[in-house]
């Protein structure tokens, strides 16, 4: 199976499903969408994915997969080695968990299409940032306990999981926002441990063919 990734390097969906491509084994060939110039409104990129954000992943056959935890859990059922759920059924609803604050509370609340409004609504830039801190640090103070309570490692137990896949891209997200981490030592640990993984590694968004170094 050919696999065609659509991302963006700085983008944290897609880089979700890097990781989780990496983690696999899984390879891809990318294809780039600049969204500061606008690649993802294009007429030819709608016919690829109708909501016009990142990712999308092309299997070939003319399926093409949105969504970046559906992709996700299509990985983990398709390429079910190794996993990247647990076995049990209370544990993998504690992954979800975290996956989930990440992709549905913190993630849509401060992409680039809400600053995008918040800036025509008026609210400048400074206020902007104010917003997306303050639901980062909403999200992480939800997960930090989880992660503090089940990890071992990662951000549930010894291996990386489809958390872990969520986790990464986000606090590579606090970052860029200017976000003190200093109050979760647990995510802040995850972080470290991931940065000795080459799944994680290979997945940074400057490690990408389209990222701008400069």
């Amino acid at each position: 199976m050919s696999l065609t990734l659509y991302s963006a390097w700085q983008a944290t969906a897609p880089y979700r499903v890097r990781i989780g491509l990496g983690l696999k084994g899984v390879g891809f060939d990318y294809a780039a969408l600049d969204l500061i110039r606008g690649d993802q409104r294009t007429p030819a990129y709608q016919a690829v994915n109708r909501q016009k954000l990142t990712p999308a992943l092309d299997i070939g056959g003319g399926r093409i997969l949105t969504q970046s935890l559906s992709i996700l859990e299509w990985l983990e059922e398709a390429y079910p080695d190794p996993p990247l759920l647990p076995k049990a059924p209370l544990d993998r609803q504690a992954v979800r968990t975290m996956a989930l604050i990440i992709a549905s509370d913190i993630h849509p609340l401060n992409n680039a299409r809400v600053g995008r409004k918040l800036n025509k609504m008026g609210i400048d830039q400074a206020g902007i940032l104010e917003w997306t801190q303050g639901w980062i640090r909403d999200g992480f103070e939800a997960i930090e306990p989880m992660v503090a309570r089940y990890g071992k490692g990662f951000a549930f137990g010894e291996t990386p999981t489809i958390a872990d896949c969520c986790l990464i891209p986000q606090i590579y997200s606090a970052n860029r926002y200017q976000v003190d981490l200093a109050g979760y030592p647990a995510i802040r640990a995850v972080a470290e441990r991931a940065m000795q993984h080459p799944a994680f590694l290979a997945a940074q968004p400057n490690q990408q063919p389209d990222a701008v170094t400069a």
